[in-house]
C-alpha cells in the first residue's frame, strides 16, 4: 500500500514524432515514478481507446491536453492524499472512468498513472521494477524472454508495399539474452549489406526494421534465410516469425494482398498460404494471420498448424480477458500478444498474462510502432515470466533501450 502525494503529467513526442503523454507519480514519502504511453499504428478496433484531443490545428489531431487534464484534474483529486495498492488504484481509476473501453479520461492517461505509480511502489520498496511486478503477480521465478527481431517492415509500419507488416528474426540457438542480441545484430548488419548490394533501400520502418520495396512477400523470408545464413548462423539456431497485421487488409469478407496484384483470398485460401510458407521457411510464429473477428478462421488456422508453430492473436485479443477467455473457448490460438496500452492498467495486463499461462499459452509481451524511451516493457516480460518479446530491430534507440533493460537484468539476475 502507497499513498499518493501528487501526479503530474506532460506531453513528450514518441518515434514516430506525435504527441504522447508521460506522467509522473510522487508518493507520501517522497519516492517517484514516470511512466511514458506508446501508441500503435494498427490498432484493433477493440482496443481500449487512446484520447486525443482532435483539434486538427495542432499536431494534426493528436494532441494529448485532454487527456494531460483529467490527470492532474480528474484523476489526482479522486486518488490525492490516498492509500492505494496497485489493484486498488486499478480499478478505482476504471470505476472512475466509467466507459468499458476507457474512452472518457482515455487508456492513456489511465495507463501512465497506473505505471508510473507501479515506478513510485518499486522505487519505495527499494526494489527493481520487475520484482515489484513479480510479488504483486505471485511470479516464483523469473525467466528471460526469447526475442522476435523485427528487421523487415511492411504494412501499416512502412512503406515497402510488403503485405505482412513484421518479419522476425528469432534467435532460440543461443544460451543467453545477450547472446541472442549479438547475433540479431550481426544478421541485421549482413542483411543490410546483401540488400544494398542488390540496390535495395535500407531507410527503416517505424520499428526500425528494413523497408526494401521486393516483388513478394516470399521475398522478404528469403531475405532474412540468407542474412542468416551469410552471418555464419544456420536456421536450428536462428527462426523467423511474422506478425501479417491481416486485419489492415481485410475488406467485406476477403483478403486482398495488394503484393499480389489485388489478388483476393478467403479465410481458407489464406490458411492454405500460411500452410506453404511454413512449408517453405523454418516460420515458428505467425501473429494476426486472420483478421480481428475471424474467429472461424483462427480456429481452423490452429487446428492446422498449432501443433508445429505459434499461432498468435493480437488485435484478435487485445490483451483483454473476455476476448482471451473466447480465444480459449474456440481454441482460436496458442499464444497471445500482450501490451499494456490495448487495455490500459497494470492490473488488468497481469491478469491477460495469468489468464493466458493458465490456459497452458506463451504470453508474447510486445511494444508498439509508436514508442517512447521507456523500458516498462523489459521489466513487465521478465515480472511475469512471460515466454516472448518483441520490441522493433536494433537500429533505433527506442527499440534498442527494451533489449539493453534486458540484458542489465539478465546481469542482475545472474549475479
Amino acid at each position: 500500500m502507497a499513498t499518493i502525494a501528487t501526479l503530474s503529467a506532460k506531453e513528450i513526442k514518441d518515434s514516430r514524432g506525435n504527441p504522447t503523454i508521460e506522467v509522473t507519480c510522487t508518493l507520501a514519502h517522497g519516492a517517484s515514478g514516470t511512466a511514458s504511453v506508446p501508441s500503435g499504428a494498427s490498432t484493433g478496433v477493440h482496443e481500449a481507446v487512446e484520447l486525443r484531443d482532435h483539434d486538427m490545428e495542432h499536431d494534426n489531431g493528436l494532441g494529448v491536453q485532454k487527456a494531460i487534464a483529467h490527470v492532474t484534474n480528474e484523476i489526482l483529486t479522486h486518488v490525492q492524499n490516498k492509500e492505494f495498492s496497485q489493484s486498488t488504484l486499478d480499478h478505482a481509476l476504471i470505476e472512475l472512468d466509467g466507459t468499458k473501453n476507457k474512452s472518457r479520461l482515455g487508456a492513456n492517461a489511465i495507463l501512465g498513472v497506473s505505471l508510473s505509480f507501479a515506478r513510485a511502489c518499486a522505487e519505495e520498496a527499494h526494489v527493481p521494477l520487475y520484482t515489484y511486478i513479480g510479488t504483486i503477480a505471485g511470479t516464483t521465478s523469473f525467466v528471460l524472454p526469447q526475442p522476435f527481431f523485427n528487421v523487415i517492415n511492411g504494412g501499416k509500419h512502412a512503406d515497402s508495399g510488403l503485405d505482412i507488416q513484421e518479419f522476425m528474426l528469432v534467435p532460440t540457438g543461443f544460451p543467453t539474452f545477450r547472446a541472442k542480441v549479438q547475433a540479431g545484430t550481426k544478421i541485421i548488419a549482413t542483411l543490410k549489406e546483401q540488400l544494398e548490394s542488390k540496390g535495395y533501400e535500407t531507410t527503416l520502418g517505424d520499428e526500425g526494421g528494413f523497408a526494401p520495396k521486393l516483388p513478394k512477400n516470399e521475398d522478404g523470408l528469403s531475405a532474412l534465410l540468407k542474412a542468416i545464413e551469410g552471418a555464419g548462423f544456420t536456421t536450428s539456431e536462428v527462426q523467423l516469425g511474422i506478425d501479417v497485421a491481416a486485419s489492415s487488409f481485410y475488406t467485406s469478407g476477403e483478403y486482398v494482398l495488394k503484393h499480389m496484384l489485388g489478388e483476393k483470398k478467403t479465410t481458407s485460401d489464406m490458411v492454405k498460404w500460411y500452410e506453404s510458407l511454413v512449408q517453405q521457411f523454418p516460420i515458428i510464429s505467425i501473429e494476426d494471420g486472420l483478421a480481428e473477428d475471424d474467429w472461424d478462421g483462427f480456429r481452423d488456422m490452429t487446428h492446422r498448424l498449432g501443433g508445429k508453430i505459434q499461432i498468435v492473436g493480437d488485435d484478435l485479443t487485445v490483451t483483454n480477458i473476455e476476448r482471451i477467455q473466447k480465444a480459449i473457448d474456440t481454441h482460436a490460438i496458442n499464444a497471445v500478444l500482450i501490451k499494456p496500452n490495448q487495455i490500459g492498467t497494470l492490473t488488468e495486463t497481469i491478469e491477460a498474462v495469468q489468464m493466458t499461462k493458465k490456459q497452458g499459452w506463451r504470453a508474447f509481451v510486445s511494444h508498439r510502432s509508436g514508442e517512447t524511451m521507456d523500458t516498462f516493457i523489459a521489466d513487465l516480460a521478465v515480472g511475469l515470466s512471460c515466454e516472448c518479446i518483441k520490441a522493433g530491430s536494433l537500429t533505433r534507440p527506442e527499440r534498442v533501450t527494451k533489449y539493453d533493460r534486458l540484458m542489465e537484468i539478465e546481469d542482475e539476475l545472474a549475479d
